[in-house]
């Protein structure tokens, strides 16, 4: 969901956020009861807003038996547990809402540490939306962030950089262009560079020169964690991208070329699978792109791909040579079942002579182009309609391959 801007109405805000608050009145009472245990330990109680929701005055006798053994403490804290005071969901609801008019960018990271100590995943969801908020378009707000993400514990981290991401802020070419920066910082480890350069994945374009840098970057076999994040980032991007202007052509050849030449297997099967999720209609040089990769590509995996993407090419009579000259020295049966079946995508009925060569080469297809040949046969041309009629489709056990 798009975050809202930080200039929105009073009312609206509150709207937006009475609806996070909502799905966390349910943690924040567990964290009231733990606080009370805290509490009655001797435990002094913060000073944020935050960490002194609902705690109760300390009264309570010692705990009985905490020093008998494991068995006894458990037993001790269960006790606590069932004693401390009840609060219903309007206190958390006062006590978050206060949080929510009272926080500010200078004291969020500071207001945030004891709820980010929960390991509650509903509060990390309401921080990241609530620190989105404060960036709002603010440029050096969203600076600031970033800079806050150089060292962040793993936990504000990763709230730091998915509400970058999300904020308008992100979508600013001074802002942009230090995400960028940042996350090719050689000083940071490469799993804070892959977190940083997630936060460009709501671009709606990659200038060419931040398409190249990141191409280059993924290629480099030292960018490890962090080049498979720059492959990942730029196939996002081509995804926004290509549904607005339909164009995801210097975003193919990117993620082609990171695909034939990187020297890191998950990093080139990134580059060439994550077209599925656009599949953009191939043109000629695309097209000879991922034909080469059925013939040179090591990974099992990347040539079933490289398969699925080709039965989205223009030139459907290139796509179904390709398919036949592959399909015999092709040594493994999942992707053997990639060509087969991606020929019908291709090509729809006009595969059916293709594949009907495929299982007089491999048996185990042959009962696979009959369930085809029938589907075809009852008028239905839909590949998609076709793919849901198939008797069986997974007959081959290659489904968690795709």
């Amino acid at each position: 969901m798009r975050p809202e801007s930080s200039s929105r109405s009073t009312s609206s805000g509150r709207q937006s956020r009475h609806r996070v608050v909502a799905v966390l009145v349910g943690g924040l009472l567990l964290m009231l009861v733990v606080g009370v245990v805290a509490s009655r330990r001797g435990n002094p109680a913060p000073s944020n807003p935050v960490s002194g929701v609902g705690v109760a005055p300390d009264g309570g006798a010692p705990l009985r038996g905490a020093r008998a053994g494991g068995r006894a403490l458990a037993a001790a804290e269960d006790e606590a547990v069932e004693a401390a005071p009840r609060y219903d969901a309007t206190t958390c609801w006062r006590e978050l809402e206060r949080f929510n008019d009272g926080v500010s960018l200078e004291t969020f990271r500071e207001w945030a540490a004891p709820l980010l100590a929960s390991r509650d995943p509903l509060v990390r969801m309401y921080l990241k939306e609530r620190l989105t908020e404060l960036i709002g378009g603010d440029a050096g707000k969203a600076r600031e962030v970033l800079e806050w993400t150089r060292e962040a514990g793993p936990k504000e981290f990763k709230v730091f950089a998915m509400a970058l991401k999300d904020s308008d802020a992100v979508h600013l070419p001074e802002v942009s262009r230090r995400i960028l920066e940042l996350g090719l910082d050689v000083e940071l480890s490469p799993e804070r560079r892959a977190g940083v350069l997630s936060a460009l994945d709501t671009q709606k374009q990659l200038s060419p020169e931040a398409l190249s840098k990141l191409s280059d970057f993924a290629k480099d076999p030292a960018s490890g964690e962090a080049g498979w994040a720059a492959a990942r980032t730029i196939a996002r991007v081509m995804k926004n991208d290509y549904g607005r202007t339909a164009n995801a052509g210097p975003y193919l050849d990117s993620l082609l070329t990171i695909g034939t030449q990187s020297l890191d297997e998950h990093v080139r099967y990134m580059a060439l699978s994550t077209p599925m999720e656009t599949a953009p209609v191939l043109d000629a040089r695309a097209t000879d792109g991922y034909a080469k990769v059925l013939t040179t590509e090591g990974s099992p995996d990347a040539r079933g791909a490289a398969a699925h993407n080709l039965a989205l090419s223009e030139d459907r009579t290139k796509v179904l040579d390709t398919f036949t000259r592959a399909f015999e020295p092709e040594q493994d049966v999942c992707v053997r079942w990639a060509l087969f079946r991606f020929s019908a995508r291709a090509a729809g009925r006009e595969a059916l002579p293709v594949m009907a060569k495929m299982a007089l080469i491999d048996p185990r297809f042959q009962p696979l182009y009959q369930d085809f040949e029938r589907i075809y046969a009852s008028g239905v041309v839909d590949f998609e309609r076709v793919w849901n009629a198939l008797a069986d489709q997974d007959p081959l056990g290659c489904l968690h391959h795709d």
